[in-house]
């Protein structure tokens, strides 16, 4: 595949089994949005809508997505901004710039909703706590 520069914004309730190249599906009953990857590799980008996490604008035609959408799970590692539409690309961001915005957005999820959903002892808490009931 290749990259993409713009995505056509589709209202859904849930995603389709399988995700069309250049769709940005939001799903306002789960407050998600979702689409491809942009640099074309195929993956499923999930962006949930909350005040910690991301947002969207709709103008009646167009859709943005603040902040911007860094893929650095996926092997591309792909950084890009969705505004009215396009597809803008960001810098590369150095593996302690990654962690810094990590720790940043965990700091913010935790701070905004009491909601901690990352890290290896934080899955390994609930595991633990779950087997305790």
């Amino acid at each position: 595949m290749t990259a993409v520069g713009f995505l056509r914004p589709e209202f859904v309730e849930s995603f389709p089994a399988a995700m069309e190249q250049g769709v940005l599906y939001v799903s306002i009953v789960y407050s998600t949005c979702g689409h491809l990857c942009c640099c074309g590799c195929g993956q499923e980008v999930i962006t949930p809508l909350s005040p910690a996490q991301w947002s969207f604008t709709y103008d009646g035609e167009n859709v943005s997505l603040t902040p911007s959408v860094g893929n650095w799970d996926l092997s591309c590692q792909s950084h890009y901004w969705i505004r009215k539409c396009k597809v803008q690309w960001s810098r590369w961001y150095s593996p302690e710039e990654v962690t810094a915005n990590r720790e940043r957005d965990r700091y913010e999820l935790v701070r905004q909703t009491g909601e901690f959903t990352g890290g290896r002892f934080a899955r390994l808490r609930r595991l633990l706590c779950a087997r305790r009931l």
